[in-house]
């Protein structure tokens, strides 16, 4: 087939892009890959004390003058190539072009004795949905391939203002649209802990790639859960920021134009305090200045000062849920929650139950959403080449379901309004009793993580985009077969449920990741960010390995 002669040749090309020094002699048999840095014979020691280190102490020493970012560029760029031929996780490699600005950087610092920004100097993973001029962005399309951008993204410009440097673009799932990472491009994602488990998606390859340390800072798009997914499988920590935080524009898409439900840019990082490093730095940098839909709204040092506050005199009060009504999650999820509530508890905070409000009408809304178009942009760009699409990709974009006129548009947006809206009635019918409610702590998935092809429930993370919240991933512990035991006798909820029990194994997933996200209202980043920071330490999970 023709566009399997055009995948033949792009694979090619990334191969080649990685020097042949730094290209494994033989890949290893075993399914978690996470030690191979260290016995490969490819990276230093230093090389690997670099990778290891937090982006906050990087950039600290860089600035200082101790480290140079040809050193940090290298570091990261011979660990990521690791990562690419352990987990397939890259569309673009390009280390000679990072290798380059990290050059000019060291030089400007010499020059001039100051860093050009807060970020100088620090090589940062982007998804393959951000242009970068002169590069190719397939987004998991095979009639992509080939086409240049003649422009960067908005954040991408506004990143290279503050310091970065750019080495990768990691693999996303043909459209973006499925939580897992696999396309005709380059093939399927695996997760470095265990070959076997999906990395996540859409932002699978920066999941993956962060996950291994061939990057400390990733940079992801999150329409349904695409950046709190990858975060959760991978142990990481993930922002997915309201609307208008952070800048959208410029940026490739599926579906351009659907203003419904917004997809937001968001980083995936090993702490808090370097998620927080990346969006102070963006916003450093003004970027409603440069995208019309971006609140002027500067870092708010004060709302996190809030929590400070809090967390030093009487506590938080918190809101949890281990159900959505819907699908209940798995058990290493639900001692996931269980864990972070007995621990905030235990720690002199409020913890109250919180019932999920309508979330199974906002879960069927928001697919209707996703699917308004008939599934017509993304099956014509799949017929621009006959590539095939990829497996569950129906189960988020129903072909079967008709198009939507501009009046059922209309009311599904006020649909959308009006529960935003009864939400919030919610929080004040429950704080007339409680007084402030800070953040609710939830399931981010119905699993802790999965077997290929087996993701089919998304409503833990998209009812949280219908109704635009704040919401960060804490990695919280990992599955235990001994403890997390499949429930004998438990009568599923509805269909779905069912298949999704069944699919439970023990077994299997003994050792996977177990996160849960924090939420907020929204426009609460700074908010929700110090209480993820809290919960971290608290875990004893404040930076993840």
């Amino acid at each position: 087939m023709a566009w399997e002669k055009t995948t033949a040749d792009k694979k090619a090309r990334i191969a080649a892009s990685i020097p042949e020094e730094w290209r494994i002699k033989t890949l290893p048999t075993e399914d978690s890959v996470m030690n191979f840095p260290k016995i490969s014979g490819i990276m230093s020691l230093e090389e690997i004390a670099i990778t290891e280190s937090s982006a906050s102490d990087l950039v600290a020493q860089m600035a200082a003058g101790k480290l140079t970012s040809v050193a940090v560029t290298t570091a990261f760029c011979k660990r990521a190539a690791l990562a690419h031929q352990l987990v397939n996780c890259s569309l673009e490699f390009f280390p000679e072009m990072a290798l380059a600005r990290a050059k000019e950087l060291d030089d400007y610092l010499q020059k001039n004795g100051k860093p050009v920004g807060p970020l100088h100097g620090l090589p940062i993973s982007l998804k393959d949905q951000f242009r970068i001029k002169g590069l190719e962005t397939t987004m998991g399309y095979v009639s992509w391939i080939g086409k240049y951008e003649t422009e960067n993204s908005v954040l991408v410009d506004l990143l290279l203002k503050a310091g970065a440097v750019f080495y990768v673009k990691t693999s996303v799932p043909q459209s973006l649209m499925v939580c897992e990472t696999v396309n005709n491009v380059i093939g399927r994602t695996v997760n470095p802990r265990n070959k076997n488990w999906s990395c996540g998606g859409s932002s699978g390859g920066e999941g993956a790639m962060i996950g291994f340390r061939g990057g400390i800072i990733g940079v992801g798009t999150d329409i349904g859960g695409s950046i709190r997914v990858p975060s959760a499988f991978n142990f990481l920590y993930g922002l997915r920021p309201s609307h208008g935080r952070l800048p959208y524009g410029k940026m490739a898409n599926s579906m351009e134009g659907q203003e419904t439900v917004h997809s937001v840019c968001g980083p995936l990082t090993h702490s808090v305090k370097d998620m927080r490093l990346f969006v102070t730095s963006v916003l450093a940098e003004e970027p409603w200045k440069y995208d019309s839909k971006v609140i002027p709204m500067p870092w708010r040092q004060a709302e996190a000062d809030i929590i400070k506050t809090k967390l030093g005199s009487g506590g938080l009060t918190l809101g949890y849920y281990s159900c959505d009504g819907t699908v209940l999650p798995h058990p290493p999820i639900l001692r996931g929650v269980e864990t972070v509530v007995s621990t905030m508890k235990k720690a002199g905070h409020t913890i109250v139950e919180w019932k999920p409000y309508k979330h199974d009408f906002a879960v069927n809304l928001i697919n209707g959403i996703y699917a308004g178009d008939g599934g017509t942009d993304i099956f014509n760009t799949l017929k621009e080449s006959g590539e095939p699409d990829i497996p569950n990709f129906k189960d988020l974009i129903n072909p079967s379901l008709p198009k939507v006129d501009i009046n059922e548009l209309w009311d599904v947006q006020l649909k959308k309004w009006a529960f935003q809206s009864e939400y919030l009635e919610q929080f004040r019918i429950a704080e007339e009793k409680l007084g402030e409610i800070d953040a609710l702590v939830a399931p981010l998935s119905r699993l802790h993580n999965i077997k290929h092809d087996k993701f089919k429930y998304y409503g833990y993370a998209s009812a949280i985009n219908l109704l635009d919240f704040t919401s960060v991933v804490v990695p919280v512990t990992f599955a235990d077969k001994s403890i997390d035991k499949k429930q004998e006798n438990y009568k599923p909820l509805n269909d779905m449920d069912k298949i999704i029990q069944e699919e439970y194994d023990p077994g299997a997933y003994h050792g996977a990741p177990v996160a849960v996200q924090i939420v907020g209202r929204r426009l609460t980043e700074e908010r929700i960010m110090a209480i993820a920071e809290e919960i971290g330490r608290l875990l004893g999970n404040e930076i993840t390995p």
